[in-house]
């Protein structure tokens, strides 16, 4: 079974702010505008771009929002649960992997301006491989990180799951 280190020194993959580990893989030669791009993007974008992002196990994907929308791909490694917390509130969850009897996803879609993080199912030492493809092409300007006093305060109910998928500041 490969592990999670031959899959970061294979893909030439680099520490990611929200946790775990990444690379981008393709972006797009066509770009829009800043007039052709809808509130709030600030400047112009390419139209597309993907990533490689591994989560060990030990690690989790902090809750944070981009303005795109956001597709996640499952590749390969233990399946992983998504969590979603959209700007009215609701919370959802979806379990990317190939497992169809757990009711597992190949993909799922995270619409612009929705908090979300993830983590590994299984054990520490297990790890998901997955791709994450953004339309318009992710920029770091597009991009939140949770600040989990912030959150709390908005979304009291959810506070299992903003202490889970938040760093206390400092960490």
């Amino acid at each position: 079974m490969t592990d999670a280190q031959t899959w970061i020194d294979r893909l030439n993959l680099e520490a990611h702010p929200e946790g775990g580990y990444y690379r981008e893989t393709y972006r797009s030669d066509l770009s829009f505008a800043e007039a052709a791009l809808p509130a709030p993007f600030d400047g112009a974008r390419d139209a597309a771009a993907l990533i490689y992002f591994l989560l060990p196990g030990d690690s989790f994907s902090a809750l944070h929002r981009i303005r795109q929308d956001e597709i996640w791909h499952f590749y390969a490694g233990a399946p992983l649960t998504l969590h979603q917390i959209a700007p009215d509130g609701a919370h959802s969850t979806c379990t990317l992997g190939r497992s169809v009897e757990a009711i597992q996803q190949f993909h799922a879609v995270v619409p612009a301006g929705t908090w979300f993080g993830a983590i590994t199912v299984e054990d520490e030492d297990a790890y998901t491989l997955v791709g994450c493809t953004t339309a318009p092409a992710f920029d770091f300007a597009d991009f939140e990180m949770a600040d989990r006093a912030a959150l709390l305060d908005t979304y009291p109910q959810h506070r299992a799951t903003i202490e889970q998928l938040t760093r206390e500041e400092g960490d």
